[in-house]
């Protein structure tokens, strides 16, 4: 299979998953600013899955640009990738509607954790169907390991009751995912 269908593909994953979540966004019912405030948990739980999707989109872009072929198990590598990534929208909306509860921040810090693992399997499923030609690209592992150490982090700050640090340290991995990875922009360049 060409990779420009699976890429297609993914971007279109993608961008549904924004779609859905930016229509979960539900306006006030009162025209105040107070009104507004009390959608906070709503607009920032949104704000944080945007940048997640939109993390996973880019790397996921510069990881295609440094490989040239797929496989069989490249393709259900992104399936699963996509698989995790299509629950945003669900725990979004649960924080949307729940608030920064345990239950919905520990499903939201679960699902990105999940998601980390399954982009390193996708990378490594390019790797192999390579040869490993580009193994140099691959996301650096110390970065790779505190985002999970974090993600753990949130869940466990959700589980016993501090809801609203464990959402603050769920921002944190997507903090440092935005700034570039230059290696890549070198190598491709």
């Amino acid at each position: 299979m060409q990779k420009g269908r699976m890429e297609a593909f993914t971007d279109g994953v993608m961008a549904i998953i924004i779609t859905i979540m930016v229509l979960e966004l539900k306006a006030p019912e009162q025209a105040d600013w107070s009104a507004l405030a009390s959608l906070s948990h709503s607009f920032l739980s949104y704000l944080l899955s945007f940048l997640y999707v939109g993390i996973y989109w880019n790397a996921h872009h510069h990881l295609m640009q440094a490989h040239g072929r797929v496989s069989g198990a490249v393709l259900w590598a992104n399936l699963h990738l996509l698989f995790w990534l299509s629950l945003l929208p669900f725990a979004t909306r649960w924080i949307s509607e729940a608030g920064l509860a345990s239950a919905p921040v520990m499903l939201f810090g679960a699902i990105l954790f999940i998601q980390g693992i399954a982009y390193l399997l996708l990378e490594r499923s390019l790797s192999r169907a390579d040869g490993g030609a580009v193994a140099r690209l691959q996301t650096p592992l110390g970065k790779a390991i505190g985002s999970q150490v974090l993600y753990l982090v949130g869940i466990v700050f959700a589980a016993i009751g501090w809801e609203w640090l464990a959402f603050a340290v769920l921002w944190i991995p997507a903090l440092l995912w935005l700034v570039p990875d230059r290696r890549i922009e070198r190598a491709l360049a």
